[in-house]
């Protein structure tokens, strides 16, 4: 399922990945360079699926490593209320 951020969350890429701003609570989150590469492809338009190829062909890690990260990190994007 793609994924969007909702109104109050503003982004910003750094040199080590991307800074996450929740305005409505002043909390910030910062994803590596793998977890930024997961956000942007679900963020395009991408599925989980999508996400967990993008991470295997990029980054030496294996499918079953990068399954886990993905879902974990949806999971924490959408609880936190970040991500719709």
């Amino acid at each position: 399922m793609a994924l969007r951020f909702g109104a109050d969350v503003s982004t910003a890429e750094t040199d080590y990945g991307t800074v996450l701003l929740d305005e409505r609570s002043g909390d910030y989150w910062e994803l590596n360079p793998t977890g930024t590469l997961v956000v942007k492809t679900l963020l395009d338009g991408g599925d989980e699926e999508d996400a967990i190829d993008a991470l295997v062909t990029r980054f030496d890690i294996d499918r079953a490593q990068a399954t886990q990260d993905v879902r974990v990190l949806v999971q924490e994007l959408r609880a936190s209320g970040l991500a719709v």
